[in-house]
C-alpha cells in the first residue's frame, strides 16, 4: 500500500517532468534540425553551449537559472516588477529547471536521429519542389522518429531524478515544490527510512520501466 505521505511528491514528480520534458522537446528537435541542416560559423562551439546542462553540476544550472530568472536575475527582475511574477519557490521553477537539465538528452538524441537520415530521400524531395519545413514534416521526422521519442523517454527519467538545480530554484516545500527525489532526501534527513525506502523503490521502478520501453523503441527492427 502506498504511504499517503508518498502520493504528493509523486503526483507533482509526474507532473513537472512532463511538463518539462514538453518545454525542452520542441526547442531541442527545432535546434538539433538547425544544426544539422545548416554550417555556420560557431556551430561546433553552440553544439557544445547545447549541450551543456549535460555535463555541469545540477547546482550550477540552478545558480545560471536564478541569475537568468530570479527576481533580480538577467530577465527575472523584469517579470517580478513589471507582471509581479517569480518562478523562485514555484512549482514553475522546478518545470523549468528539469527542462534546462533534460534539454540536452533531447537535443543530442534529435542531433543523431536526423543526421542518420538517408540525405538522398531529402534531396530526393527537394528536386521535386518541396520546402524545408514539407521535407521535415513528410521525410526527415517520420525517418527519425524513434530516435527522437527514446531521447524523450530519456529527458522524462531524467527530468523525474532532477535533485540540484531543483532545489536551489524551488525549494524543498512539502505540498508545493518537494518532487520524489527531494521527498527522499527529506525523509533521509529526518531519519524516516521506511518512507525513504518506499521513495526510492517508486521512483527506480518508474525509471526502470522508462528506460527498458527506450530499450525497446530504439531496438532494430528484425
Amino acid at each position: 500500500m502506498l504511504d499517503a505521505n508518498a502520493l504528493p511528491p509523486l503526483l507533482l514528480t509526474l507532473k513537472v517532468a512532463t511538463l518539462a520534458t514538453a518545454l525542452a522537446t520542441v526547442p531541442a528537435v527545432a535546434l538539433a534540425r538547425f544544426a544539422q541542416i545548416r554550417d555556420f560559423p560557431g556551430r561546433d562551439l553552440a553544439d557544445a553551449v547545447l549541450t551543456l546542462p549535460m555535463v555541469l553540476p545540477p547546482t550550477v544550472l540552478g545558480y545560471y537559472i536564478i541569475v537568468l530568472l530570479g527576481r533580480r536575475g538577467v530577465f527575472g527582475a523584469y517579470l517580478w516588477e513589471t507582471f509581479g511574477v517569480s518562478i523562485m519557490f514555484t512549482w514553475e521553477g522546478a518545470v523549468i529547471a528539469a527542462a534546462v537539465v533534460a534539454f540536452p538528452l533531447v537535443y543530442r538524441s534529435a542531433r543523431a536521429a536526423f543526421e542518420g537520415v538517408d540525405g538522398n530521400l531529402e534531396n530526393a524531395a527537394r528536386t521535386l519542389g518541396a520546402t524545408e519545413i514539407a521535407i521535415f514534416f513528410r521525410v526527415s521526422l517520420p525517418l527519425a522518429l524513434r530516435g527522437l521519442i527514446a531521447g524523450v523517454m530519456l529527458a522524462l527519467a531524467r527530468a523525474m531524478g532532477e535533485f540540484g538545480a531543483t532545489l536551489m530554484v524551488a525549494g524543498n516545500l512539502p505540498g508545493k515544490t518537494q518532487t520524489l527525489s527531494l521527498a527522499v532526501y527529506s525523509a533521509t534527513q529526518a531519519g524516516n527510512d521506511g518512507l525513504a525506502n518506499e521513495l526510492v523503490l517508486l521512483i527506480s521502478v518508474v525509471c526502470v520501466a522508462l528506460l527498458v520501453i527506450v530499450a525497446k523503441i530504439v531496438k532494430p527492427k528484425a
